[in-house]
């Protein structure tokens, strides 16, 4: 059963800002682009401390990316930050024809992604932008899970060369990862040891897969619990492993059941080890306004569905 527990509840947010600005403190070639959005995210403390490489670009999202990918040839490192919503579907086409086709070595860091924006409603929720950014090519794509581990996925970023899109999120949330748990970009990290399933979570999702696993310990089942924080490059080592353990899968991600963890865990089973899956995420939805907690229940989010999922996928196991 899982040790894993929390005592300090901090948005995801707040782990770039502060990763962010312990890059600009080590790395002069760090530079900062937002849309408008400082406070939102959490940029602050960089654009005080480091003003001339902070650069406010206004409600001006696509010229934004034009101009971090022109930064890069001159050797800066660009993180660019808006809303999730703003960092992919508003400027698909500038990323894909500056950043992606060319290369660029710049960093789209998307906060306010998923349900749990909240109140701001359907128009800001964005729930395709994980499968949006895995399909360029050479784009790498983390989610992380928490205050601690955004924030070490952050700085983990400023050494790799690349276009790379960092999902995160609005809402306070538990902090359950150590402050020095090493974080590699596209390397698998495996929570809880287990016999009888895995579940594989991403993002907010992976302490509600740690919620489900301890009830479901109560039932003795033992599920084996893997956070896959790098979507792309994904770690098809550890995720077969696994599987080839467990025999069976629960994918758990904030995004459309279309295009994100889940296809990705899907095609590697199809093409190396079929294993029954069932998806937990959104089922080819809009969201709507209301409070983290709601829409994550109302979509199927919530850690009761997870157990559900998984219940329903061991059975599945057991009838082959």
């Amino acid at each position: 059963m899982t040790q894993f527990s929390f005592t300090e509840k901090k948005d995801t947010r707040s782990g770039f800002g502060a990763g962010l600005h312990e890059l600009g403190k080590v790395d002069s070639n760090v530079v900062a682009l937002c849309a408008d959005l400082t406070g939102s995210l959490k940029m602050d403390a960089f654009k005080k401390d480091f003003p001339d490489r902070f650069f406010q670009v206004g409600i001006a999202e696509a010229n934004m990316m034009g101009l971090a990918a022109g930064m890069t040839i001159g050797g800066k490192i660009p993180f660019t930050g808006t809303f999730a919503n703003f960092s992919t579907g508003r400027v698909y086409d500038q990323i894909r024809q500056s950043i992606a086709y060319s290369g660029k070595n710049v960093k789209i860091c998307a906060s306010h992604a998923g349900l749990t924006l909240g109140e701001d409603g359907a128009t800001h929720q964005i729930l395709e932008d994980i499968g949006m950014m895995k399909m360029l090519p050479g784009m790498t794509v983390i989610v992380p899970c928490d205050y601690n581990q955004t924030k070490a996925a952050t700085i983990a970023l400023g050494k790799h060369v690349g276009p790379a899109y960092l999902r995160f999120g609005r809402p306070t949330w538990p902090i359950f990862m150590a402050a020095d748990r090493p974080f590699t970009i596209g390397k698998a990290d495996k929570l809880i040891d287990g016999t009888d399933v895995t579940i594989f979570a991403t993002g907010h999702m992976v302490w509600l897969a740690v919620e489900a696993e301890a009830a479901l310990a109560e039932k003795g089942i033992r599920a084996e619990v893997i956070n896959i924080h790098t979507i792309k490059p994904l770690d098809v080592e550890a995720i077969l492993a696994s599987v080839q353990k467990t025999k069976c899968v629960v994918t758990c991600e904030e995004h459309q059941i279309n295009g994100g963890l889940g296809d990705s865990v899907a095609q590697v089973l199809s093409r190396f080890y079929p294993a029954p899956l069932e998806f937990v995420a959104v089922n080819d939805s809009f969201g709507e306004s209301g409070t983290p907690t709601q829409l994550l229940t109302k979509y199927g989010l919530s850690t009761e569905q997870i157990i559900k999922a998984t219940e329903k996928v061991i059975a599945r196991k057991n009838q082959a």
